[in-house]
């Protein structure tokens, strides 16, 4: 099937809702909103990364402009302003999502931008993380463009930062942590399941292309967002009881 230029593709479920963030999540200037989605023509690819782009990905060699399956996320900061370009690549048979913490406390009214793929199109969705669940809302977004190639979604946006002084006191105004998820997507409702996490970095300055993004997941790429830096813990613990384990056994014998 041949895409369309433009996709207007409103789902039944927005509510049109000023964004709810309570951190006074604004700045100046802000863009005008626009959501509608173009045709994407050039594919999303890792070209740049680390002098002209941030970029985080999953595995970390990943050039989602080949046929690997791999999760991507770029960032880059216009000249002079709080707007970034933002680039999303991943494969779902619902929707992939970026969301940008201020801190590591992931699902605090965060606010998450999702690409959908809604019969072999992309349609855009901006919505808050909260505890885990997805809320849509208007946040400051336009210039979306995306495409769907089987389960590969990709997309690209350009969007205001939110301003989150009480959760940011320290740190550059673009600095934020970076979950990259996917999900469930009903096209018939448009309902947006429950994200699942593949890649959760810490904070860092998404205005700066040299910085290196880790995914704190590790081992573990399919844990929620509000389990995600409890991971490390886990596994520590286990290791110590596997190894208290040990040494009482050799103590009996």
């Amino acid at each position: 099937m041949t895409s369309p230029t433009t996709h207007n593709m409103s789902s039944p479920t927005t509510h049109n809702m000023t964004s709810p963030m309570t951190h006074n999540m604004t700045s100046a200037p802000q863009l005008t909103v626009n959501t509608t989605v173009e045709t994407l023509d050039t594919p999303v690819s890792n070209t740049g990364c680390g002098t002209e782009q941030l970029c985080a990905s999953e595995p970390s060699n990943c050039d989602p402009s080949t046929g690997a399956s791999c999760f991507f996320f770029s960032a880059k900061q216009q000249p002079g302003s709080q707007n970034l370009e933002f680039s999303l690549s991943g494969e779902s048979e619902g929707y992939i999502a970026a969301t940008l913490s201020p801190d590591a406390t992931l699902g605090d009214n965060d606010p998450t931008y999702i690409c959908a793929n809604n019969n072999s199109f992309v349609q855009f969705f901006s919505t808050v993380l909260v505890n885990g669940s997805l809320t849509q809302t208007e946040l400051s977004v336009n210039s979306v463009k995306g495409k769907v190639n089987g389960k590969k979604i990709q997309c690209t946006f350009t969007a205001t930062v939110p301003n989150s002084a009480t959760r940011r006191p320290r740190g550059a105004p673009t600095d934020a942590a970076i979950l990259i998820s996917t999900g469930a997507f009903n096209n018939n409702s448009g309902t947006l399941g429950s994200p699942t996490a593949k890649f959760s970095s810490d904070v860092v300055n998404l205005s700066n292309p040299n910085t290196t993004v880790t995914n704190q997941l590790s081992t573990n790429t399919t844990s929620s967002p509000t389990t995600a830096h409890a991971i490390t813990f886990q596994q520590t613990l286990m290791q110590v009881l596997l190894i208290s384990v040990g040494a009482l056994s050799l103590a009996l014998v």
